[in-house]
């Protein structure tokens, strides 16, 4: 084999191997979280959730992927859907706060989960109240149902 082919193989390894590290760094989850539930203090209020996660993609403005969870569907805020205006302002928002970062929720304890197996969630950062934040930058408009342990406009 001549050098050149050599060193095309030995290029194509090495990035491939970058990629790799990489993605094992993004995925991995370097939260110190033990017990997953607990509390949080979010803009001077006290949060208690039930369920803690590194969040590994964002589907849409109120749908999250946590590691170790699934998917989570961000309770009482409705964002624009895809081809609607406002999706990619909603969902880039959402991706700027929580991807690959440790989200903590507040999961609705009389309805846990939607009809397609999502959690049903308050999400938060160390920072930030995700739903209260989409509402607040109007990337979202509130949508309640019931059952739900949170009453309507509470988030």
């Amino acid at each position: 084999m001549d050098r050149k082919k050599i060193s095309l193989i030995l290029l194509i390894i090495f990035l491939i191997t970058i990629g790799l590290t990489t993605a094992n760094l993004f995925l991995e989850d370097t939260s110190t979280i033990e017990n997953k539930t607990g509390t949080l203090t979010v803009d001077n209020r006290t949060i208690h959730y039930e369920n803690a996660g590194k969040c590994v993609s964002v589907v849409d403005g109120n749908t999250i992927e946590v590691y170790g969870v699934g998917k989570v569907q961000l309770i009482q805020v409705k964002t624009p859907q895809m081809n609607e205006t406002g999706f990619s302002d909603a969902k880039k928002f959402v991706e700027e706060k929580c991807l690959g970062k440790t989200v903590y929720l507040d999961i609705d304890d009389m309805q846990p989960k939607d009809k397609y197996g999502r959690t049903l969630a308050i999400v938060y950062t160390d920072t930030d109240d995700i739903n209260r934040a989409l509402l607040d930058e109007n990337l979202a408009e509130i949508s309640y149902f019931e059952p739900s342990e949170f009453k309507k406009g509470a988030v």
